[in-house]
Formats: structure tokens, C-alpha cells, sequence
């Protein structure tokens, strides 16, 4: 470029470079700041594109669920008895572990939606409206092959994701006596004895 100015990056490698430093350094290191130093843009420059730190975090996170919703998709759509996808799905949203970058950057969501806009709130609203859908898909597909109990998919899946947010909660905190594979045996334990239908 003329006078040996730097053309800025996308805006896609500004939220990886972001989930990058989360993942490497924690999110209380992740400032426009350091995030201009990483990607050699000045912080005013960063804040031109997302005018708080409150809206990178939040672009941020759905970058990344982006890539996850994807990886579930792929996941969901393979063929199969529905109680395989189902630990598959299970598998996706449960924390890889302790600090475990994208749960991180959901608890501080989560965390500063408290005085968040309407829009920003929405805009969660509909990252979660994502995996509840397929979630409740899955399950209206097991019940209508037989493989599950004749359970309400809607009803269910929200207490299914409200017991995985408690469990991921206590795996990306480091609760000490919990971690995944306890998580992933407690919940897989929990679909057994309420979800799979009687041989």
C-alpha cells in the first residue's frame, strides 16, 4: 500500500487473534490494547470496529459459536441411532476443561448481560435458541424411532441444558473432584436411566 501503511486485517482474524489470547493468556489479558499490539492496529482503530470491549467480547463469542454450531451440525447430521448424535452433542457442549477458552468468554458474557443492551441480550438469546433447536430435533427424532421415552423434546432439553451449564460451570471453574470425564459419566448415566426407552 502507499506510504508503507498496513492494510487492517479482517475482521474475522481480529476474533480469532481475540479467542487466540483468551485461550493462551486468559481474558483478563485480552485488551484493545494488546489485542492492537498482537494484530499491530491501534486500540482506537480496534474501537472503531467494535466500539466497546463489551462488543468484541460479544462478536467474539459468536465467531466462535459459528465454528461450533458447524461442528454440530456435521455432528448431527451424521447417520446413525439418535443416542450416538445425542453423545456427540453432549460431548460439544461440555467444556474440554478447566479454562477452557470459549466457556470462559461465555461466563463473562453471561457475566456483563447484566447491564447489557436489549440487542446484546438478543443476540445471546439467539446463540443459545441455536443449540435448543437441535437439541429438541434430536429428541423428537429418537422418540418418534423408538429409541427414546416418549418424553416432551422442548421440556426436556431445557433440563438437559440447564443440568450441562450447572456441570460445565463447575468443569471450567476447576471445581476440584470435578472434571470432564466425571461430567461426561454423570450425564451419560443421566440419559440412560431417563431418556432411553425400555428394551
Amino acid at each position: 500500500m502507499a506510504g508503507g501503511r498496513r492494510q487492517a486485517p479482517p475482521r474475522e482474524d481480529l476474533l480469532a487473534a481475540a479467542m487466540e489470547m483468551i485461550a493462551q493468556r486468559g481474558l483478563e489479558k485480552l485488551t484493545m490494547a494488546a489485542l492492537g499490539r498482537e494484530v499491530g492496529m491501534s486500540s482506537g482503530h480496534l474501537l472503531y470496529y467494535f466500539h466497546s470491549k463489551d462488543e468484541l467480547l460479544l462478536r467474539t463469542l459468536e465467531w466462535s459459536e459459528g465454528r461450533l454450531g458447524a461442528e454440530r451440525a456435521r455432528l448431527l447430521a451424521r447417520p446413525g441411532p439418535a443416542r450416538e448424535r445425542l453423545g456427540a452433542y453432549v460431548g460439544l457442549y461440555v467444556p474440554v476443561g478447566h479454562r477452557d477458552p470459549h466457556w470462559t468468554l461465555w461466563l463473562e458474557v453471561w457475566n456483563r448481560s447484566q447491564n447489557a443492551a436489549d440487542d446484546a441480550r438478543d443476540r445471546q438469546a439467539a446463540i443459545e435458541g441455536a443449540w435448543h433447536r437441535d437439541l429438541v430435533a434430536l429428541l423428537a427424532e429418537g422418540v418418534s424411532r423408538g429409541e427414546f421415552r416418549a418424553v416432551d423434546p422442548d421440556r426436556f432439553a431445557t433440563r438437559l441444558r440447564a443440568l450441562l451449564d450447572g456441570f460445565a460451570l463447575q468443569v471450567v471453574i476447576g471445581l476440584r473432584g470435578t472434571d470432564r470425564e466425571k461430567v461426561l459419566g454423570h450425564v451419560r448415566e443421566f440419559l440412560d436411566e431417563r431418556l432411553l426407552a425400555d428394551a
